[in-house]
């Protein structure tokens, strides 16, 4: 999904430099790139909301947290990620909720595509609905690490990530760019 989410940016790009090079060069325009790239962007954030989780991409302020012992901050890790399941439930209860309500009435945009509102809002809610399993998941194996008594474990898949982390991905970055320039 992450994948497909970081193609949908570079297409949503190429369609709104297509269209104002279309309109300050030809003086023609799609008149839908808006309502178009909206849902496109809507959509390709919804879809990377699982993988950054999983990558520990997400911002967070934990300069508290990761002054406690590690036999405290798991346990709060744990918290942390319950709390956004919650919030992300909800989230995903109300765009399954509007795409219901869509498909009830038959909503589309008030663009001159008319399209109908249910298909962008059902891949924003698939978004959200593949970052609630991902909580889950990591939730799942959170809570087996805490029971195992490997709280190592637990900071290293959901903390934040350290300073040699970052480092490590960055020497990684380098190391692909070499190859792929050679």
């Amino acid at each position: 999904m992450a994948w497909l989410a970081g193609w949908n940016y570079i297409a949503c790009a190429l369609f709104i430099t297509a269209d104002v090079l279309g309109r300050n060069l030809l003086g023609v325009s799609s008149a839908a790139t808006v309502e178009i790239t909206g849902y496109m962007l809507a959509v390709g954030i919804a879809w990377g909301l699982a993988h950054a989780l999983a990558r520990r991409a997400h911002i967070r302020v934990d300069v508290w947290v990761n002054r406690l012992p590690l036999r405290l901050r798991a346990p709060l890790h744990l918290f942390a990620l319950l709390a956004l399941g919650g919030f992300a439930a909800f989230c995903a209860w109300a765009a399954w909720e509007l795409v219901d309500e869509s498909l009830l009435f038959g909503a589309t945009d008030n663009s001159a595509l008319r399209v109908p509102l249910a298909l962008p809002q059902g891949l924003w809610a698939a978004g959200i609905g593949a970052f609630c399993l991902m909580i889950a998941v990591l939730l799942l194996e959170g809570l087996l690490a805490l029971l195992c008594g490997m709280p190592e474990e637990l900071d290293r898949l959901l903390g934040a990530r350290t300073l040699e982390d970052e480092t490590a991905e960055a020497l990684e970055a380098v190391a692909m760019a070499r190859v792929a320039g050679r």
